[in-house]
């Protein structure tokens, strides 16, 4: 048994006189704080100037999968045939609600409004119904009618042009009104939204978790410590991400994401220094040693988390969608600022506050006391039935998991916005009262020049499909297989009309069977379901490189933190169970709408293809967070006293109160988020924010200590050859101290036995 020594021992040597990195870096803050948080300042002062407005350069598409068969179709049609793609729809009704769209009057203001509209130079392809008298551009009751254009150029051309014809277009134009929808208006919304969504959020929550913080520490400098770190961290990212829009397309979900894990780590990652750091002033050491030793002993153990967190992030990146890849970015950049601004900014400011961190002692919070006895007499009770918990943990879990087995993958879509949004208003009209929703009919780009006869015979067997309204094609007009109205538009691409949901399971059916139906000429299909299906296609033959990724990476973390071979198994399963809750409750809760009205959202009854893929990466990783804190903690005590149960419960006793903290403050960061009005991002803030509490409170409360004592001393093991390997490569921990608020095993039996 290695003996403990006081910070006072004459064999001690000073902390800050180690070699290796942790070494220098503590030398570095400890002898200059005060030029370390000038540049810190500066920096920061940077951030919030590079940062500023990079929400108005986020980009809301990003779901194609590139070099898909969709990809290339909507390429082409769009270079060729623009109006095949229209962007941009205006849906004209008569101001006197007696008319229709075919009055006189109606139909002069309609045609001289898509005049307008064709003259607008970033304007291309209008139709209109009152040009091409084609029934699905207007309503069945004739209360309706459509005009669809295209406006030209990238996502930010497209929403810089549509905030200039917004004003010019929606509202009164003679005898009727107009409002706008289509793909340009319905993402240009969501970007309005969402960016006001995340000013409420960081406003929820930024008070409500500096009161946990001054509650956890019971002072407020302590408190205000973290809180600082977070929106240094949250400030710098911003400046990254408008940096990683100059080079590369991001997802409008990366400013929501990347807040939160700014906010949410840097608190984890500055609450658990401080608290080491006070552990270490209570001890005896002087200010600078404890920072020292605080950087030795809980920097490694962020380092190792902040390490692990990134590859779980990371992983995105074997994901062809730019909505996953531009999340990886963002988030792995996330991570590392929130990681260095625990590491360097707050560990300055310690030196230079020194005793006084725990100034302004408030009447809150743990004062006096046996801190932490709950969870040590919590742990023993565990491992005393220890079967029965690992059993009964498991079991709840699975249960909780089930409904995630009936999951039906979509696309994200116009109810995503709050139903008074006029984008979604628009769309909703096209749903139900126009005969096969136009915004989510398919195209079929048809190459090496067809015989009118072998083109015609195509269009009239896919107008046979199932759900096929109308197919319109250079061969005339299509319908149950019958050519109508001896129609002939001049197009070089097949159109096909139906009534299938978009984001359904019937349309993605509906595009392999339209893929499967013979031809003599090349064929490729692209619309909504078509991108849904190549999406889906892509998203599973790259899952499981990702999650190998994560798998490799993780076990090779775990051991090289914990020397264990047994111990990284067990952390990539038990981290696997922590999400079950979360994705049974996506299904449940978003998918099969329960509790829909109470949060505010409209089910559309599948969930967004990529939306489950980004939330494990982050939930995963997350749930690593907590697991280093925690087992480096327990093979810290195991090293010092060499008895399993005892460094279980006395490690649970230490982090216990400290990782549910940490869970709480990250969880309401995350539920602020998940107070948005778009349903995706609110799927996402409160599906992390529970898994993140289930992992805490549940899983490493009652799962990992029952599942430590069955495996017992067999998880330190290692064989001799990896042991020596993870002593050369891994950052081994200093020895703890004696606390003089913790008894030490010879004053009690830790683990309950005599």
């Amino acid at each position: 048994m290695t003996p403990q020594t006081s910070p006072s021992s004459p064999t001690s040597s000073s902390p800050q006189s180690a070699a290796g990195p942790r070494g220098r870096v503590a030398r570095a803050v400890t002898t200059r704080p005060r030029l370390l948080l000038l540049l810190i300042l500066l920096l920061t002062a940077g951030a919030v100037v590079v940062g500023g407005g990079v929400a108005e350069r986020m980009s809301s598409g990003g779901s194609q999968i590139p070099g898909s068969e969709s990809s290339y179709a909507t390429a082409e049609l769009e270079r060729r045939w623009p109006a095949s793609q229209p962007n941009l729809l205006l849906l004209v009704s008569p101001r006197d609600g007696t008319r229709d769209v075919d009055d006189p009057a109606v139909a002069s203001a309609a045609r001289d409004l898509a005049r307008q509209l064709a003259d607008e130079e970033a304007v291309l392809g209008v139709v209109s119904y009152w040009q091409t008298e084609d029934t699905a551009l207007r309503a069945r009751d004739g209360g309706e009618a459509l005009i669809t254009a295209r406006i030209k150029g990238d996502e930010d051309a497209v929403d810089d042009a549509l905030e200039a014809l917004e004003p010019r277009y929606r509202g009164a134009h003679g005898a009727v009104d107009v409002r706008l929808g289509g793909p340009a208006a319905v993402r240009h919304a969501s970007q309005e939204v969402i960016a006001d969504d995340l000013v409420r959020a960081e406003v929820i929550a930024l008070p409500v978790t500096l009161v946990l913080l001054v509650v956890v520490f019971g002072s407020a400098v302590a408190a205000a410590l973290p809180l600082l770190v977070g929106i240094v961290s949250v400030l710098g990212t911003n400046a990254v991400l408008r940096v990683i829009t100059e080079f590369t397309d991001v997802s409008v979900y990366a400013q929501n994401l990347t807040t939160a894990l700014g906010l949410g780590l840097a608190i984890d990652y500055a609450l658990f220094l401080v608290r080491r750091h006070r552990e270490e002033l209570a001890a005896g050491r002087d200010p600078r040693d404890a920072v020292a030793v605080t950087l030795r002993t809980a920097g490694r153990t962020v380092l190792y988390s902040a390490l692990t967190v990134a590859v779980c992030l990371a992983s995105m990146l074997v994901f062809e969608q730019y909505f996953l890849r531009s999340l990886a970015y963002a988030g792995i950049a996330v991570v590392l600022i929130s990681a260095a601004a625990s590491l360097v900014a707050l560990p300055a400011a310690l030196v230079l506050l020194g005793h006084r961190v725990n100034a302004l002692r408030l009447p809150v919070g743990r004062r006096g006391g046996n801190p932490g006895a709950g969870w040590a007499r919590l742990a023993r009770l565990v491992m005393r039935r220890a079967p029965l918990f690992a059993v009964g943990t498991v079991a709840v879990l699975l249960v909780l998991g089930l409904p995630f087995k009936d999951v039906r993958f979509g696309t994200a879509d116009d109810r995503q916005l709050p139903s008074s949004t006029e984008a979604r208003f628009v769309q909703e009209e096209l749903r139900n009262e126009f005969p096969g929703s136009p915004g989510s009919a398919l195209a079929v780009l048809v190459e090496g020049k067809p015989a009118a006869k072998a083109l015609a015979e195509y269009s009239g067997e896919v107008s046979r499909l199932a759900h096929v309204v109308q197919v319109a094609s250079p061969a005339g007009r299509f319908v149950d297989g019958k050519r109508v109205d001896g129609a002939s538009p001049a197009v070089g691409y097949v159109s096909v009309l139906h009534s299938a949901e978009s984001a359904s399971p019937q349309s993605v059916s509906l595009v392999k069977k339209i893929r499967s139906v013979p031809a003599s000429f090349e064929t490729s299909v692209t619309g909504p379901a078509a991108v849904l299906a190549d999406t889906q296609h892509g998203t599973a033959e790259r899952l499981p490189w990702a999650l190998a990724v994560i798998a490799v990476t993780t076990l090779i973390l775990v051991f090289l933190l914990t020397g264990s071979v047994l111990l990284p198994l067990l952390t990539v399963v038990v981290n696997g169970l922590s999400l079950t809750a979360m994705f049974g409750a996506v299904v449940w809760v978003f998918q099969d709408g329960h509790l829909s009205g109470a949060l505010g959202f409209t089910p559309t009854g599948d969930i967004e293809t990529a939306l489950p893929v980004l939330m494990f990466c982050v939930a995963f990783g997350l749930s690593m967070d907590y697991g280093v804190f925690l087992v480096s903690r327990i093979k810290e005590e195991y090293e010092i006293g060499g008895d399993h149960r005892d460094a279980v419960v006395l490690g649970i006793r230490l982090t216990g109160g400290l990782i549910t903290a940490a869970a709480l403050i990250l969880a309401v960061v995350m539920v602020a988020i998940g107070t948005s009005r778009v349903t995706n991002i609110k799927m996402l803030g409160l599906g992390v924010g529970l898994a993140v509490l289930m992992d805490a409170m549940v899983v490493r409360a009652l799962l990992v200590p029952a599942v430590l004592r069955l495996t017992g001393r067999a998880t330190w093991w290692a064989p001799a050859p990896l042991r020596r390997l993870q002593r050369r490569v891994g950052l081994e921990e200093e020895a703890r101290t004696t606390y003089p608020d913790i008894p030490t095993r010879t004053e009690r039996p830790v683990s309950g036995r005599t």
